[in-house]
């Protein structure tokens, strides 16, 4: 047998170079996002240091805004400054939400809470002012502006302070970053170094790899033209292009010494094979005789059971010659039908057939009930799946309670639309036949069922009761016939509560 080669990702040269290419790109790509995420990041801070002096500035002007517009009001009472008035406040106000709220201990963080808390004094100071302008109360917004006037000044210098601190606060740190950048700026020098040695590293392995062989190939290649034939198999290292050269090359010098020796052992093959050829003509006789055999066998018995109730009517025996003909009918339908389909009536007759002889040997202890649906005789169905059932129901059901012992068989023809349909077994079909042998005997446990369905049944335990067809034959039977699985159930409510065995077939509408 040739054997298998083995799967390598070096299968070609190309593939190699191809692989040599993809990996120096991906190592340039890699550190072409290393350094453009370091980069972006780089920029992101830059830019968020100076952020919060922006926002500080941006509450200083809002301030001024603030201070201007009611200045305005209370000198032109112009609905126009009034409503930038109302403007500026709701914008100065979403900006103290961003200003720090608790008692920490940073003197930056106390700025902010401090300026909240003026800004908030002055908000309300200004709104007094506003109001009393309004209701032309003069001593009062004069006052009300003084005060508004004092906080004003106030706030403006904490946040004086406040945006001096945070520019120091964010030059160091804008110090710290230029270091950092310096850093990045020497490492990405060093990884384009490393990136640029793997590439050579990696290109002189795969030069090496293409050249090594070649060279070990040409220097046995001439020794062979020398007529030196003893020299060992080369290593294919890789599949590629020189390894296919030689594997061929091996192959060359292995076909060449096999050769020499078939012309020494020829006669020896030939001699072996004319003796295999005459063992294998001696078991196929024997195959054939042992088959004829089998064939004349079945009909021994069959016409020595006929004879036999020839007999008994000439000696009027009636009911021996019943019986005999009932075994002769039962052997012929079980060797006859084994191999093939055959009809739900023929079946149920086998079961008859079977239920008479075993009544004949235990005095007619067994009850035999039957439940059939009209018009379903004709229905084809795989042979001998009835008479296994009911000799399961007979050897592991009833066997102990022979006397009080009832097998019921029911054959019933289920319709879609009208009738309960197992549509998980026969999807498809408009009818399905539910054939169903129930036994009032030892009953089951579901590890039990289970073992049966499952075919875990130990063969010993098999033999200690039963001779027939295993039910394990009748399932793989079943689902050989209609090609789905499930066809076949078992169903009992415990030990000592009988058995019900359920075949659920599909059916097709044009059956009858």
């Amino acid at each position: 047998m040739k054997k298998k080669k083995p799967f390598s990702l070096f299968s070609s040269i190309q593939t190699r170079i191809n692989i040599v290419i993809a990996v120096s790109l991906l190592l340039a790509l890699a550190m072409n996002l290393f350094l453009f995420n370091e980069i972006n990041s780089a920029v992101q801070r830059i830019d968020s240091i100076f952020t919060s002096n922006v926002s500080v500035n941006t509450l200083s002007d809002t301030l001024e805004n603030i201070q201007t517009s009611v200045y305005e009001y209370l000198n032109t009472k112009s609905s126009q400054a009034l409503e930038d008035y109302y403007g500026y406040e709701q914008e100065y106000r979403a900006l103290l939400d961003e200003l720090n709220n608790r008692i920490v201990n940073s003197e930056i963080l106390i700025l902010e809470k401090n300026i909240r808390s003026m800004s908030e004094s002055y908000l309300d100071q200004t709104s007094i002012t506003v109001q009393a302008k309004r209701g032309r109360n003069i001593e009062r917004y004069k006052e009300s502006y003084e005060e508004q006037t004092q906080l004003y000044e106030y706030i403006n210098s904490y946040i004086y302070r406040l945006n001096n601190l945070l520019f120091g606060q964010n030059s160091a740190n804008y110090q710290t970053l230029l270091t950092s950048m310096q850093v990045l700026e020497q490492g990405s020098l060093a990884v384009m170094v490393v990136v640029f040695l793997i590439a050579i590293l990696f290109i002189a392995i795969l030069v090496h790899g293409m050249i090594h062989p070649l060279t070990v190939l040409s220097s046995t290649a001439h020794e062979v033209a020398g007529g030196n034939l003893d020299v060992p198999q080369l290593p294919v290292v890789y599949e590629d292009e020189v390894g296919v050269v030689t594997r061929g090359f091996n192959q060359m010098l292995s076909s060449i010494r096999e050769y020499i020796d078939r012309l020494r052992a020829s006669m020896e093959t030939e001699a072996r094979l004319r003796e295999r050829e005459l063992s294998m003509e001696a078991h196929l006789k024997e195959a054939q005789l042992k088959y004829l055999q089998a064939q004349i066998n079945p009909h021994f018995l069959f016409n020595s059971l006929n004879a036999g109730a020839q007999l008994a009517v000439m000696e009027d025996a009636d009911q021996t010659s019943l019986f005999l003909e009932q075994m002769a009918d039962y052997f012929r339908y079980s060797v006859r039908k084994m191999s093939s389909d055959t009809t739900l009536g023929e079946e149920i007759q086998s079961a008859d057939n079977y239920i008479y002889i075993l009544n004949v040997r235990f005095a007619g202890d067994i009850t035999w009930k039957k439940e059939v649906d009209e018009g379903v005789d004709d229905i084809r169905v795989p042979s001998m799946i009835l008479q296994p059932l009911v000799e399961n129901a007979v050897q592991h059901g009833i066997h102990d309670c022979l006397a009080d012992g009832c097998i019921t068989l029911s054959v019933h023809l289920l319709n879609k639309k009208a009738d309960r349909f197992p549509a998980r077994t026969v999807p498809n079909e408009e009818h399905a036949l539910e054939i169903t042998v129930r036994d009032n005997g030892a009953g089951m446990t579901p590890e039990r069922i289970r073992d049966v369905l499952n075919d875990n049944i130990h063969p010993d335990e098999e033999e200690n009761r039963s001779a027939g067809v295993a039910m394990s034959n009748v399932i793989h039977r079943l689902e050989l016939y209609y090609n789905r699985k499930n066809l076949l159930r078992i169903e009992s409510d415990g030990p000592g509560l009988g058995t019900r065995v359920i075949i659920t077939l599909p059916v097709h509408q044009n059956f009858r």
